[in-house]
């Protein structure tokens, strides 16, 4: 090769070189860097359950923990540490009266003071606890849960010895069963006992306190799960009052109801 070509190639090398370092320096220096900025949100403590708790279960330290929260999503109800900074202590022992789930937030509403009767304590306010005896047949096969929704339903025998049905009590709810769950071979969960408690109004009371009086049996029929939001004060309050609405004493005879208006007592004792 001779000796001109490799010189105007050595030239064109460092030339090329010299290019691009220019080129990669300027590009540097134009080039802005920016940086992302995060802002945190405040948070706050909150109490909220460690485990899984059904109704009836108690408090403890073992089922309560502590949870950052953001400040902005805190409402009304929730258990903080700034404010009751004590509550793990101060809860134990307290009732659960409706269901939690892991990581829920303690809400006062949903729980009572550990002073409190257990029973009484899943009471609203207004309400009464009533028992009724069932069985594997009369209870839906031995699958209500406390917090379910029954309709109570009366059998008995009429004049004609012919057996008739009435629902008596509509979508009230079951308080307890006197027996624990039981798992089954198949992965469900049934309730085999021979009492259940039902939460009633004041008339809904008396109307069960007949029906068991007059039922050759009562019945348990279980309610889908939407149905809690319906109105559940109804009764058959005819087992009460007569047509007239008048006060009536109740006469158990042979099954049957006998009422003896007061009013129309007094008139034929005149």
């Amino acid at each position: 090769m001779q000796p001109a070509r490799l010189i105007i190639l050595a030239v064109a090398i460092v030339a090329a070189g010299t290019a691009g370092f220019l080129a990669m320096r300027l590009s540097g220096s134009s080039a802005v860097v920016q940086e992302a900025t995060v802002e945190h949100e405040p948070t706050v403590d909150v109490l909220v359950t460690a485990k899984n708790l059904p109704v009836g279960s108690r408090l403890d330290e073992s089922s309560m923990r502590w949870m950052a929260w953001p400040q902005s999503s805190i409402v009304d109800g929730f258990i903080t540490a700034s404010v009751r900074p004590d509550a793990v202590t101060e809860l134990s022992g307290s009732v659960v009266r409706l269901p939690l789930f892991e990581g829920e937030p303690l809400r006062r509403e949903k729980i009572a003071d550990s002073s409190s009767r257990i029973l009484s304590a899943l009471l609203p306010s207004g309400k009464r606890a009533v028992a009724t005896e069932i069985s594997v047949a009369t209870g839906a096969g031995g699958f209500i849960l406390p917090n379910d929704r029954v309709d109570v339903i009366m059998v008995r025998k009429g004049d004609t010895d012919a057996f008739l049905t009435e629902t008596v009590l509509s979508n009230v709810r079951v308080l307890a069963i006197d027996q624990q769950i039981e798992e089954a071979p198949d992965g469900s969960r049934a309730v085999v006992g021979t009492t259940a408690t039902l939460e009633l109004t004041p008339d809904q009371t008396k109307v069960i306190s007949v029906a068991q009086q007059m039922a050759d049996r009562l019945s348990l029929a279980l309610r889908s799960i939407a149905d809690a939001q319906e109105e559940d004060t109804t009764a058959a309050d005819y087992l009460l009052s007569g047509g007239d609405g008048q006060p009536t004493i109740q006469v158990i005879k042979s099954g049957s109801v006998v009422n003896s208006s007061a009013t129309s007592s007094s008139s034929s004792a005149q």
